[in-house]
């Protein structure tokens, strides 16, 4: 029998395009017409139509007709059997080539839960004029109407929380990115522009900085009560090389010496042998005289440069200076050094929220405390305030300014004489001031008594020296534990404000170790975040101005996300609605107070009008 073609129902899902179960299936044949039967004979007894069992070794082929995969299979006997099973369908996008009659809207890009309108909002709601914000011109040449700069100031806020902070990138974004051509109305600044306003706009960004904390203290997001304050190295944008020290300097100048005087010797050695022809052989590498003439005055430049910068590093007092960047130092900590800045930030206990900052050069952070504190102070608007800060903040001068100024520090104290508890001897610390007697105690009960005069300590303090008895201590039990081997008696030196030392410490021994708890969750966690999750560890800018105005942009960035996410949308968006609408209220009230000046101002003119004006003769120039 030839070729016999069936429809075999399948009963399996499978997607496999390889192998289908073995089992039995019916291919009939009609006997008046032919054609294939697509079910099988039921139960026991067989129909009239000649049917024969066949089964299912393989697949021939796969095809695909409309919606199903005809798989066609062959048997022994050479009967074909087309079996359907169902296609997967997939969402398929609209066709590029689709011409549209009404092109989509750019509100249609943006959801209304979008955080990109609470930029937006935020942005709209600033007058940048007061705020000090410059415009920075067009792409187009001279002409051209400058970029708005809340455009711009929308773009950087965009950029930085989503980690673009490239000018060059911010433009390509502005290309293809459908949230910032929806925040930006189409526009697309080039990046020469978008450079220049973040270089050009450092007071205005760091006064929206400020504008913001006021905003968030506005609703109720600071808790005013406590900071924390800390700091950290970001580079700069200089490198280690290009910043040199007073040592680096003497360095190099003799090494530049020594090169120009083996240079030298080769030339005479030279002229000795009479070997003008021949060339000349110096250090490292065949020279000819010409070669050798370049090469003593390039070193000499090279001399004269560090010369220079020598002389500067004396005249500013500063023990650095850097070509590329002229505020950047090297700065070391934990036995890394750092080429850029020292960023200090005071952070409110309540939601984390930066209130304070600033951008130093200074390697530790000894001074800072105070005006950190003082910032935060005046920022969160109290009379009173709880600063927080680690060892490194340790200074008698700022705990005295701070104690002055209602600002109740809590900062870990040094351990006063380690190296002398190391060798089992006594530490200041071993010894009891008397207040009212204006004595020091020792171990042994003897007392040690004010000298004359002052001393001036090399942290600039005075302080007062206190001395023991020679004739007590030379027959002290005591006195090796003491006394070095040829001392003779023991001298304490007393700053002339250690009194407010002494309250310090004892606040450290009642609440120090809760207050250190606190300040590691809060100090450490917006750096974490700018580090680690932003990625923001360097500068793109340079010099004071322009990296403040930078690291303001870094703040409040940072602020803006905990507080939208603390907040929400819906309650931002109110909020700033509220806001936008006080400048109106001003606004009216002045145009309304102008209106009245101007009103009595044209009655007064009207009624002096009806009024006869009588002038002298004189006056107007006439003989009496």
């Amino acid at each position: 029998m030839g070729a016999t073609t069936g429809w075999c129902p399948s009963r399996s899902r499978s997607r496999s395009s390889t192998t289908l179960p073995t089992r039995a299936w019916y291919c009939s044949t009609t006997a008046a017409t032919g054609r294939p039967s697509r079910s099988p004979p039921s139960g026991p007894h067989r129909s009239s139509r000649s049917s024969r069992a066949i089964e299912v070794r393989s697949i021939g082929r796969v095809e695909r007709r409309g919606w199903a995969r005809i798989f066609v299979v062959r048997d022994a006997g050479e009967c074909t059997i087309p079996s359907m099973t169902t296609h997967r369908t997939y969402k398929s996008g609209q066709s590029r080539d689709q011409a549209s009659f009404l092109p989509p809207c750019l509100e249609d890009y943006v959801g209304q839960d979008n955080s990109v309108r609470a930029i937006d909002a935020y942005v709209d709601s600033l007058d940048l004029n007061e705020l000090d914000f410059r415009d920075v011109g067009s792409d187009g040449g001279a002409g051209q109407p400058p970029y708005d700069p809340a455009d711009l100031l929308k773009l950087y806020l965009y950029g930085y929380l989503h980690q673009v902070r490239s000018s060059r990138r911010l433009e390509r974004e502005a290309r293809r990115n459908v949230e910032l051509m929806w925040l930006l109305r189409g526009l697309v600044p080039g990046y020469r522009t978008i450079a220049n306003f973040r270089k050009d706009n450092a007071a205005g960004l760091t006064a929206a900085n400020r504008d913001f904390v006021l905003l968030a203290r506005s609703l109720d997001l600071l808790g005013g009560a406590l900071v924390a304050i800390d700091g950290a190295f970001f580079h700069g944008d200089a490198s280690k090389a290009s910043i040199r020290t007073e040592k680096r300097l003497q360095q190099q100048m003799a090494a530049v010496d020594r090169s120009i005087a083996e240079y030298n010797a080769a030339v005479a050695t030279n002229d000795k042998a009479e070997e003008a022809a021949a060339a000349v052989v110096a250090p490292g590498k065949p020279l000819s005289g010409e070669d050798i003439a370049q090469k003593l005055a390039a070193l000499r430049q090279r001399r004269a440069a560090a010369a220079t910068d020598l002389a500067k590093l004396a005249e500013s007092g500063d023990g650095q200076i850097s070509r590329t960047d002229p505020d950047a130092r090297l700065l070391a900590k934990h036995g890394q050094i750092v080429a850029g800045y020292n960023v200090q930030i005071a952070v409110d206990d309540k939601h984390k929220l930066i209130v304070a900052s600033e951008v130093v050069n200074e390697g530790n952070d000894t001074g800072q405390l105070y005006a950190m504190a003082q910032a935060a102070k005046a920022a969160l608007g109290v009379a009173a305030l709880t600063a927080v800060a680690d060892a490194g903040y340790d200074n008698g001068e700022t705990l005295k300014a701070c104690e002055g100024d209602a600002i109740t520090a809590y900062v870990p104290p040094p351990d006063r004489g380690q190296r002398l508890k190391a060798q089992d001897r006594f530490s200041i610390a071993d010894f009891r001031y008397d207040t009212g007697a204006d004595v020091y105690r020792c171990p042994a009960g003897s007392e040690l008594r004010p000298m004359h005069g002052q001393k001036r300590q090399a942290s600039g303090k005075m302080a007062i020296r206190y001395a023991s008895r020679r004739s007590v201590c030379r027959v002290c039990p005591l006195r090796a534990r003491c006394l070095a081997g040829k001392g003779e008696r023991r001298e304490i030196e007393r700053w002339a404000d250690e009194d407010v030392i002494e309250r310090h410490r004892a606040r450290m021994r009642a609440a120090g170790e809760d207050m250190m708890r606190r300040r590691k969750a809060l100090a450490e966690h917006p750096f974490g975040t700018l580090k680690c999750r932003a990625g923001y560890r360097h500068f793109l800018v340079r010099g004071f101005d322009k990296v403040r105005g930078e690291w303001s942009l870094m703040a409040l960035c940072y602020n803006f996300s905990r507080v939208l996410r603390i907040i929400g949308l819906d309650r931002w968006r109110a909020q700033l609605a509220r806001r936008a609408g006080k400048p109106l209220r001003r606004l009216a009230v002045a145009l309304l107070r102008a209106y009245c000046r101007v009103s009595r101002y044209t009655a007064a003119l009207r009624q002096a009008s009806r009024a006869p004006i009588r002038v002298p003769p004189l006056a107007l120039g006439f003989p009496q």
